[in-house]
Order: C-alpha cells, then structure tokens, then sequence
C-alpha cells in the first residue's frame, strides 16, 4: 500500500512518515499540494494525507486536481480546528475523512487502516459485481438457432428501460436465467435481484412474503417484517409461476405496480417502492384470464414486454453447444478433463424428447460428467432408464411438402453429423455430397457444430 504525505511543515511530514512507516506502510513525500500532483501524475498511489493550508496549492486545490485525474486515490485531510469547515467542505468534494491538529499518531494509523479495509470492501464488491455480470450477461445465454437469437435481440432492446416484463416458457427452459440477464444488463444491475416462486408459497403467506408485515397482525408475527419489494428497492423482483398466484394476492399485486407503493399486512402507511416487475409462467395466461382464474387487467400489466423461450425440440442445433456448455462447467466444477463425446451418444442425445427441456439435459450431462471413466462421455455412462429409442421421424404433422423435406434433410445432417463425431469432411464424405455444399446446407438450415 503506497501512501503520499503532503505537508510544508518538515517535522510533520517526517513524523508523519516515520509512523507509518513504522506500520509496513510504502511513504512518499511531498512539501506542497503542487509538488503532490506532480508526483501524483508520475506514480500511483493509494492514499494521500494531506494538510490543508500549503504554499502553492492548498490541500483543497490538490483533492479537486487529483479527482480529474485519479478517481481511485483516497484524501485524509490533516487541519487545525480553526479551519474545521474546510475539512468540512473536503469530505463534500470527496475525502474519506480528516484529522485535527495536534495530530494524534495512534488515532490515524487506526483510521488508515479503516481506509485500508474500506478500500478492499469496494474492490470485492467491484468484483463480485463483474463476477455476477459474467455469470448472467444474456451472452453467456447458450444458443445460435434464430429462436434464441430472437431471445437476445429482445434482452437488447429492453436494456435500458424499466418496462414489466414477462417470460413464457416450459419449465426447464431458463425463464429465471433470462431474467437475470435482464437485470444484469439494465440500469436495475446495481440494486438486487430478488426472487420468488409464487407457486410455493401458500395463499394466506404469499401477501406478507411481498408486502411485509406489522407485529401483531396475525398469528406468529412477532415482529414487524419487510416484504420482497422492500428487499428488492432498486432493483428487480422476479416473480416465477405468477399463474399460481391467488386472485385476492393479484388484486393487491396489481394495486402495487399501479400505484408503485406497497402497504404491508396489518399497516395502515403506504411505503413507495421503485422496483422492475420480471415475472414468469409456464401456463398459457390468455386461457386463464378466459377461465377466470387470472385477473385481465393484471395480465396486460404485467406483458408490457413479452418474452417467449422456446422449447429444446424447436432447436435442436443448439444442443451440441448446450453440451459443450455443460461439459466445460462441470469440467470445472468436477475438477475433469471431459474432450469428446461419443458419436453414439450424441446421436441419442439429439434426438431424445426433453421434456425436462435444458434443465434435464444439464441434469443428464452432469449425471455422465460423474460416472465418466475417462476423457469421453459416452452411452456407458448413462443409467438404464436414460436411454431412450431413437424416433422414427423427427418431422412433425401438419408441414407442406417442401417444409417437411427441410425438417427431414435438418434432421438427417444432424444424425449424421453426431455419428461421425461432426467431423465435417467425413460427413460429407457419408452424405455423398462436397464439404463446401455441406457448408451450405448447414447454415441454410441452422444447423450449429460441435466444435
């Protein structure tokens, strides 16, 4: 840690340096504020303790010059208590705290170390911040088929806005993965993340897990508690399986996003709150606003922006990377060096019915990653039940001719491709067709490799 004293007093200063020196802390010294700045633009420094009144540049000029030109360096202000409302003005232009003469050595070394840890707290911070961007950064979002490609353009458009969303999609198909990547690319990233499954909270608790409550206004409130929205003040809330919410719990979800304020259970004051709406369902909402058991109004609320994911079976090119995906966490996670992946396997892998959809194929790649015995997964490793029949036809009812064909020559590239390892010559070579037609073909068809 590399710390900058700045005083025209020369005992202060070599006092001041000796100290902390003393304490394993690297000292430089400077003898006025433009002295300081000059030294300030040749090295780095972490720290500097600066007194206020100086000759040349006073210790103001120096934190307001240093502030244009080092965001990252920390000011303690050293100053008389005659001058205590110019310390006062240093800590409203950005330094961390101050000291008053006579100088106590004891008291600042305690408060360079409060500096110390202040500044190690915002560099992990900073990090975890740019860890959970990495993690959930709708990039990292595995797919290059146009369904999901679609999901990205979307997550693009709606960055900057603090639009209610909702996301459509079969369980398993990473309803909370997008929303996360909705919040970790918006301007909510700073506040939290909060999530909730609607559908596994009971109908008498579901208010007060949202709105908070007062002590005393049931049974077992022993005290007050805040709600999600509260929690989630400044960010985003994500409510999952909002079907299952109750019609008295979306009459007052509604009042809420309406009037962008909660009143908790038993409470009478109403509490503003500035939260993005992420909600999600697997259910078809339309027909169950026609059925009754979901409110209209709250539905057109909350589909300001409509995301719909599609299902594993609408794109199947993306399950190689899928693969490759998972194969590369668990490789990390298992402490495993997986490289390949059986051709037989692959084969059954793209052509088995997921209806866990991604979620179930992850689930089965980790299930391989554990019993693997070497660097290759393969059919070996699957348990019994695993292994499905392929289908007969992968094409579906109800396409004209020349769709049907395309599905079908989709389909077969695909089989052939994970029967020879996607190796792109030796496919070709079964197809009977040129590599570079193959080229074509795949990527007139959508097709994406294992690389």
């Amino acid at each position: 840690m590399r710390l900058l004293i700045v005083d025209d007093d020369d005992i202060v200063r070599e006092s001041l340096v000796a100290v902390l020196t003393a304490r394993g802390f690297e000292c430089a010294q400077a003898v006025n504020g433009r002295d300081a700045l000059a030294q300030l633009q040749q090295s780095e420094f972490e720290v500097v303790i600066t007194d206020i009144e100086m000759p040349e540049m006073n210790g103001i000029e120096l934190l307001e010059a240093a502030n244009r030109l080092l965001a990252s360096t920390s000011f303690i202000i050293i100053t008389a208590h005659a001058s205590i409302h110019t310390a006062i003005e240093a800590l409203r232009k950005g330094a961390f705290d101050y000291l008053l003469k006579p100088l106590n050595f004891q008291d600042l070394a305690i408060r360079v170390q409060k500096l110390i840890e202040h500044k190690d707290l915002i560099r992990e911070n900073q990090l975890l911040r740019q860890e959970l961007d990495s993690q959930y950064n709708f990039s990292n979002i595995v797919g290059e088929s146009p369904a999901i490609r679609g999901v990205f353009a979307t997550i693009k458009k709606i960055s900057n806005s603090d639009s209610t969303v909702l996301i459509i999609g079969n369980s398993g198909t990473g309803k909370e993965l997008v929303a996360r990547a909705i919040h970790y690319s918006s301007s909510q990233q700073r506040g939290r993340f909060v999530a909730v499954n609607c559908g596994a909270i009971t109908e008498t608790l579901i208010e007060s897990e949202l709105f908070g409550h007062k002590k005393g206004a049931f049974t077992g409130a022993l005290a007050d508690k805040d709600g999600l929205f509260v929690a989630a003040h400044g960010g985003t809330l994500f409510l999952d399986e909002i079907g299952a919410m109750s019609l008295a719990a979306q009459t007052k979800l509604l009042r809420a996003l309406e009037g962008r304020e909660i009143v908790p259970v038993g409470g009478t004051q109403a509490i503003p709150v500035q939260v993005r709406i992420i909600a999600a369902t697997n259910i078809n909402l339309q027909q169950a606003v026609a059925a009754g058991r979901f409110r209209d109004d709250l539905y057109y609320r909350l589909s300001v922006i409509e995301i719909r994911l599609p299902s594993l079976r609408d794109r199947r090119q993306d399950i190689p990377l899928l693969i490759r995906h998972f194969v590369q966490k668990y490789n990390r996670q298992m402490n495993k060096s997986i490289r390949s992946v059986q051709p037989q396997l692959m084969q059954m892998l793209m052509s088995r019915e997921w209806r866990g959809e991604v979620r179930e194929l992850e689930n089965t790649i980790e299930r391989l990653m554990i019993f693997a015995a070497g660097d290759e997964l393969t059919l070996e490793s699957l348990p019994p039940d695993s292994v499905q029949p392929m289908k007969k036809s992968a094409v579906k009812n109800g396409l004209t001719l020349k769709k049907a064909v395309e599905e079908f020559e989709r389909h077969y590239i695909l089989d052939q491709l994970a029967r020879h390892s996607h190796h792109r010559g030796n496919t070709a070579r079964a197809l009977g067709i040129g590599e570079a037609t193959l080229y074509r073909k795949m990527a007139r068809l959508g097709i994406a490799e294992w690389r």
